[in-house]
């Protein structure tokens, strides 16, 4: 099995930005110890800020990857684009977010990408990504 995890804007930063929302982790550290979890399964990163990059990465593993988790991060709200681009490619695509997003700001209840997807997670922290491979394993 071949999974990627996509990871959109300000993402990079996890571990040092905004601690009491998104935890002190650092994403690298994280991903580490969930690749040792799942030595069966090839789990890819890729992270950008730029939302043309995210589109390019889900249209180049769209179609030969067996699962893809996205956390769109701000464009969760606003990128028709990247919503497009899962529609159009066969792979699932499963949006994590680390955070409650029904629990923020009012402008971050809403996504523009999920309805596009297998499933959302939200609010479990770096957890959520652990989750959505159990999805794809289900």
């Amino acid at each position: 099995m071949k999974i990627i995890i996509i990871n959109g804007p300000n993402l990079n930063l996890l571990g040092s930005r905004q601690t009491s929302i998104y935890g002190n982790e650092f994403f690298e550290d994280f991903l580490k110890k969930l690749k040792a979890k799942y030595p069966k399964i090839e789990i890819d990163y890729f992270q950008s800020n730029i939302e043309g990059e995210l589109i390019s990465k889900i249209q180049e593993v769209g179609f030969t990857y067996d699962g893809i988790i996205l956390n769109p991060g701000g464009y969760t709200h606003s990128s028709v684009a990247i919503g497009d681009a899962i529609l159009a490619v066969n792979s699932p695509v499963v949006e994590v977010h680390i955070s409650n997003i029904l629990n923020r700001e009012e402008f971050r209840k809403s996504s523009l990408t999920a309805m596009y997807c297998v499933g959302v997670i939200s609010g479990f922290g770096l957890k959520g990504y652990e989750l959505a491979v159990e999805s794809f394993l289900s």
